[in-house]
C-alpha cells in the first residue's frame, strides 16, 4: 500500500475521501460520513469537548436503552454496525436545531450552526490530490488476487478496496450472494468532483464571493465582503496570494527538516538491520563460547571423578587385601591348632602311665605357646568397612548455582560529536555518542567543564543521556568540556577535550521553544504578541550569570490595557501569568508606558541589581537588589500588546575578574 493512501482515508468510513469537508480542528471527514455521526444535543447543552473513547462510541448504547426520550432529552437512535475504520456511526437522520458533530480522530465537539455542514469548507485540495492518485494508481494498477504474473486489473470493488481482473473477479466477488451491493468501479474512472477541485474556492459565508484575502488572526482564507462587514476588520488581514506563497515556503523548510530525519530514520534502518545481524553473529558466537566454557569445567569434573574413583579403588583394594591376609594367616593358624589339640585329645586317651609321661612336658609347653599366639588383637580386623574419604560437594554446588555472566569492564571512552556540539550566546550544547555494543556496557556518563580560565574541571552533568545543554557559562570564556562513561566495574577513560568559546557579547531573540503556546512570534522571532486575553510569559534566549548587559525593547502596539511587564525570570518561571507574580522573576509592569514607547533593562550582576528605563531616563530607582543566579530576559502581555526588541541596539558587557569558583551552572535535557 502507498504510505500516503493512509492520509487519503476518511476515519470514518475507511475509504478515499469523497467530498472531504474542513472540521473546527482541521481534521477531514467525508460530506457523506459527516451526516451520518451527527447526534442531537438538549436544547441549550454545550457538546462535550476532547471527549475520549476507545472505539468513539458517541452514546453508550447500553446506556440508551435504558432512557426513554421523554426523560432522557435525547431522541430514540438505532446505530448501524461501526465502519470499517471502527468509529460507530448513525444512520442520517432529520437534522434539528440543537445539532453537534465530533471528530473521529481528536474527538473535539463542535455545534452545527443554522447552515448545518455548509457551514463548513469543503477542501477541494484535497479532493484534487485523492483523485491524482486515484488516476495514478488506476493507470498502473495489477489483479491483487492472481498467484502467479498479476495482469491489469479490470474493475476495482469500493467496498473491499481490492483490484481485480476479470476471471479473479468472476471467481472471488460474485455478483451475487453479500457481495452483490457492492459498487465495482473501472480503476481508471476519474474520481468525482475533480474539475469542482480545480476551481477557485468560493467564500463559505459568501458563496458568490471567491478567496481573496487571508486572516492572519482567525488563520482562514476570507473574501472581500466578509471585510466589509466588518468580521475581520481589526484583524491582521494580508494578501492570499502572498500568504500562499509564504505558507508555500514554510511547508517547504518544515518538509526539508522532516526529509533530513527522515534520511536519518531510514539510516537508522540500516543501522538496525546491521545491529540485527550483529546481534545474530555476536548470539551464535557467545553461545558456543558459552557451551564450550561449560563443556570445559563439565569435563575438568568428569576427570576429577575419575581421580577420586581412583583413590576410591585403591583404598577398598587395600582393606580387601588386608582383609584377605588375616584370612589366610588366622586359617592357618587355625589349622594349626585344631590339628594340635586333636593329638592332644589322642594323647590324653591313652592309659599307659610311662609313654604319656615321655612326651606330656613337651606337649604342654607346645600347648602354652600355642595359647601365647592368639594374643588380644590378633583376633580382631585391622581394617574396618568404612571408608574414610569424604568429598563436600557444596561450595562447589552453590558456586555453580551462582554461575551467571557478570560485568569485569569499564566502558570506553566516548566519542564527542563535533559536529552537534555547539555555543549559543553563553550557552553550550555537547553531544557525545558511544558504539551500539559497548552502549551496553555503560550505566551513566559524566560530563565536566573548567571553569573558563583553564582551570579545575567540575561535573555538570550525570546521567544516561547523550546530549545536554549547559546555561549560564561567562561571555568571551573559552571551556574545556570532557565526558566518561560508567558502570558497576568502574569508571572508564574520559574523551577527547573539545573547546568551547562563547559569545563576545549578548544577544538573544525571544524563545519560542520555552513561551507559553499562545505567545506569537515574527520578524524572526524579534517581535512578540499573543493569542490571549490572559497575559503569557516569553522569555529570551540568551542566559545572564556574570557581568553588565542591558537591551532595550519597543513597544509597537499598546491598547492600554492591561499593562505587559518587562524584566527578567529564571527558566522555569511560570508562563500563564503576568510576569513577576512568582518568585522566580523580578519585573517592572506598570507606569509611564504607552505605544511607541523605548523600554531599557539594565542587570548588572556585579552589583547585583536591576534597573528600569523607558525612552532612556532611568524609570525610578534601582528596582531589585541581591539577584543570585542565572537570568534570561523576560516580557508578559496579552493580545493588546506587540513589543519587538530593537535590532540597532548593542549589548554592553563589562567582564571582571572572575572567580574560579564563581561560576553557575544549569543544564537541560533533549
Amino acid at each position: 500500500m502507498n504510505a500516503m493512501e493512509e492520509e487519503l482515508k476518511c476515519p470514518v468510513c475507511g475509504s478515499l475521501f469523497k467530498e472531504p469537508i474542513i472540521l473546527p480542528c482541521s481534521h477531514n471527514v467525508c460530506l457523506a460520513c459527516a451526516r451520518n455521526i451527527i447526534v442531537q444535543t438538549p436544547e441549550g447543552e454545550t457538546p462535550p469537548q476532547n471527549r475520549c473513547s476507545s472505539d468513539y462510541d458517541y452514546l453508550d448504547m447500553d446506556k440508551m436503552s435504558m432512557y426513554s426520550e421523554t426523560d432522557s432529552g435525547y431522541g430514540s437512535y438505532t446505530p448501524c454496525l461501526k465502519s470499517p475504520n471502527g468509529v460507530r456511526v448513525f444512520p442520517p437522520a432529520l437534522v434539528h436545531r440543537h445539532c453537534s458533530i465530533t471528530c473521529p480522530l481528536c474527538h473535539r465537539s463542535v455545534s452545527l450552526e443554522e447552515r448545518g455542514l455548509r457551514g463548513f469548507q469543503r477542501n477541494r485540495l484535497l479532493e484534487a490530490i485523492v483523485s491524482r492518485y486515484q488516476q495514478s494508481r488506476a493507470a498502473s494498477v495489477k489483479c491483487q488476487l492472481c498467484d502467479r504474473n498479476p495482469v491489469d486489473a479490470t474493475v476495482m470493488c469500493e467496498q473491499c478496496d481490492v483490484f481485480y481482473c476479470a476471471p479473479c473477479q468472476q471467481r472471488c466477488h460474485p455478483s451475487r450472494g453479500p457481495l452483490a451491493k457492492h459498487r465495482l468501479l473501472p480503476p481508471a474512472a476519474p474520481a468525482q468532483g475533480t474539475a469542482s477541485a480545480r476551481r477557485q474556492a468560493s467564500c463559505v459565508d459568501h458563496e458568490a464571493e471567491n478567496y481573496g484575502m487571508y486572516c492572519v488572526s482567525c488563520k482562514t482564507p476570507v473574501c472581500y465582503q466578509c471585510l466589509e462587514e466588518g468580521k475581520h476588520s481589526k484583524h491582521d488581514v494580508k494578501p492570499l496570494a502572498a500568504m500562499w506563497k509564504q505558507h508555500k515556503c514554510q511547508l517547504s523548510q518544515a518538509l526539508n527538516g522532516v526529509s533530513d530525519k527522515a534520511k536519518e530514520a531510514k539510516e537508522f534502518l540500516v543501522q538496525l538491520k546491521n545491529l540485527l545481524q550483529q546481534i545474530q553473529e555476536n548470539g551464535v558466537e557467545f553461545e558456543a563460547c558459552l557451551v564450550a566454557q561449560c563443556d570445559s569445567l563439565i569435563e575438568a569434573l568428569i576427570r576429577q571423578k575419575a581421580k577420586l574413583l581412583t583413590k576410591v579403588t585403591k583404598e577398598k583394594e587395600s582393606k580387601l587385601k588386608t582383609v584377605k591376609d588375616q584370612i589366610t594367616h588366622c586359617t592357618m593358624k587355625l589349622r594349626q591348632t585344631t590339628g594340635m589339640m586333636e593329638f592332644c585329645l589322642e594323647v590324653i586317651k591313652e592309659n599307659d602311665p610311662s609313654g604319656f609321661l615321655q612326651i606330656s612336658d613337651a606337649l604342654i609347653k607346645r600347648v602354652l605357646a600355642s595359647q601365647e599366639q592368639w594374643v588380644k588383637g590378633a583376633l580382631e580386623p585391622k581394617v574396618c568397612p568404612e571408608f574414610a574419604l569424604t568429598v563436600n560437594t557444596d561450595p562447589l554446588m552453590q558456586s555453580i548455582l551462582q554461575l551467571d555472566f557478570t560485568q569485569n569492564k569499564v566502558p570506553p571512552a566516548p566519542l564527542l560529536q563535533l559536529e552537534k556540539c555547539c555555543i549559543r550566546n553563553n550557552s553550550a550544547t555537547l553531544a557525545w555518542r558511544i558504539t551500539t555494543v559497548q552502549a551496553l556496557l555503560v550505566e551513566g556518563y559524566v560530563l565536566e567543564l573548567d571553569d573558563g580560565n583553564s582551570g579545575s574541571y567540575r561535573e555538570v552533568y550525570v546521567g544516561k543521556e547523550t546530549i545536554c545543554t549547559v546555561d549560564g557559562l561567562h561571555f568571551n570564556s573559552s571551556y574545556n568540556a570532557r565526558v566518561k562513561a560508567y558502570n558497576s566495574a568502574g569508571v572508564g577513560a574520559y574523551s577527547k577535550v573539545v573547546v568551547l568559546k562563547t559569545s563576545d557579547v549578548a544577544w538573544f531573540t525571544f524563545d519560542p521553544t520555552s513561551a507559553h503556546r499562545d505567545i506569537v512570534l515574527s520578524n524572526e522571532n524579534q517581535t512578540v504578541t499573543c493569542n490571549s486575553y490572559d497575559d503569557r510569559v516569553v522569555l529570551g534566549t540568551a542566559a545572564f550569570s556574570k557581568g553588565v548587559h542591558y537591551w532595550e525593547l519597543s513597544v509597537d502596539r499598546y491598547d492600554n490595557h492591561p499593562d505587559p511587564a518587562f524584566g527578567v525570570a529564571r527558566i522555569n518561571t511560570m508562563k500563564d501569568m503576568m510576569l513577576g507574580k512568582d518568585d522566580k522573576a523580578w519585573a517592572m509592569a506598570e507606569g509611564g508606558i504607552t505605544k511607541g514607547s523605548t523600554v531599557g533593562i539594565l542587570l548588572d550582576l556585579t552589583k547585583h541589581s536591576l534597573t528600569f528605563f523607558i525612552n532612556k531616563q532611568q524609570h525610578g530607582p534601582m528596582a531589585f537588589e541581591n539577584l543570585e543566579g542565572v537570568f534570561m530576559p523576560a516580557v508578559s502581555l496579552n493580545r493588546n500588546v506587540q513589543v519587538s526588541s530593537r535590532s540597532t541596539l548593542t549589548f554592553i558587557f563589562s567582564k571582571a575578574k572572575q572567580d574560579t569558583q564563581g561560576s553557575v551552572y544549569t543544564y537541560r535535557h533533549f
